[in-house]
């Protein structure tokens, strides 16, 4: 199934049926009386979160959705069909925008979880309401309130506990298979990976976390070089980076390509900058260790690396048992904070 994040769609609800205007007319009743009923209510539009679904492919196809209007009132105090809401199926991590207006109106995540976006049109009263006292005939009658309408933009932010930055080929793919049930694809020219995979990483019995991993960063990608910067978003809902690097190249093409992610990252966003991020040095099978510590050396005295390193193999899977236990504790440690 094709991968699409970004949808535009327009919701309509339906319109509240007519109040009816009526009068009793029966055999041996010489004064009859209104009765005239109500309408029904127009259907209301929902968003409804639906965790069997991961892209928003459908809405490329279908960008109208409507609901139907409630029937009018009729004679003899009958009351109008109120009409069905109509309920639209998104994805976890759906973030709702008026399109018109820009503005956010909800970010759905949780399964089974409703937005109203479009509230149904009124019922209109028929003329059996108005009869008073003083007015024994009444002929006013309303008429059902239109519903409301909206241009929606749908976005979609992949949810998981730990997000894979690089440059293309640095190995987040083979990490993600590693690691977890994930089979991107893998191979040995650029931009293998074209849009963002999720793998959950099952750490023991009920203990798990989920990896997204998205396509890799070249320079420039801020404006639009190689895949750009568009799946950085799916970033965005991480509690932590890891920045996978291959470490198999001489040391000032490393110092390179970390500084061209950080640019990239920065330039993109500064809260997505200033996440908690580790460096992974990949492909520990082809380097003797004692390169990778030299590497570790410089590469905190020279680019003032502070954060945790850790050193693996994505091939062999060396060091990847290490690597996940330290993010499951912690993601603990923050669930232990946040309480």
């Amino acid at each position: 199934m094709k991968f699409v994040d970004e949808a535009t769609i327009r919701v309509e609800a339906g319109k509240g049926g007519d109040g009816c205007l009526s009068f009793r007319r029966e055999k041996f009743i010489p004064k009859g009386g209104p009765d005239g009923g109500d309408g029904g209510d127009g259907g209301s539009v929902f968003l409804l979160v639906d965790e069997g679904l991961n892209t928003l492919v459908d809405f490329r196809h279908s960008r109208l959705y409507r609901a139907k209007n409630g029937q009018s009132g009729a004679g003899r105090d009958r009351i109008g069909k109120k009409s069905d809401d109509l309920y639209i199926k998104v994805p976890s991590g759906s973030l709702i925008y008026d399109d018109d207006t820009d503005e956010l109106i909800g970010d759905l995540v949780n399964d089974s979880e409703e937005l109203l976006v479009a509230q149904g049109g009124f019922h209109g009263l028929g003329n059996a309401r108005f009869k008073s006292s003083i007015n024994r005939s009444p002929r006013q009658t309303t008429k059902g309130s239109i519903g409301e309408s909206r241009n929606l933009r749908l976005e979609l932010q992949v949810l998981a506990d730990v997000g894979l930055l690089g440059i293309p080929n640095a190995g987040k793919s083979s990490f993600i298979r590693a690691v977890s049930s994930a089979t991107p694809k893998v191979a040995d020219y650029p931009f293998t990976t074209m849009y963002p995979n999720l793998g959950v990483v099952r750490v023991d019995i009920e203990k798990s976390f989920v990896i997204a991993d998205i396509p890799g960063l070249i320079e420039g990608a801020a404006d639009g070089t190689g895949l750009g910067i568009e799946f950085l978003k799916h970033l965005s809902r991480t509690n932590l980076l890891l920045h996978i690097v291959d470490a198999s190249n001489d040391s000032e093409q490393v110092f390179k390509d970390i500084r061209t992610i950080e640019t990239e990252l920065k330039r993109y966003d500064e809260a997505l900058f200033e996440k908690k991020r580790w460096l992974v040095l990949n492909k520990s099978d082809v380097l003797p260790t004692e390169m990778f510590d030299e590497l570790i050396d410089a590469l905190r005295l020279q680019l003032k690396y502070e954060n945790k390193i850790f050193v693996i193999s994505a091939v062999t899977k060396d060091g990847c048992k290490k690597l996940i236990y330290a993010i499951y504790e912690w993601i603990i440690s923050q669930d232990k904070i946040s309480e």
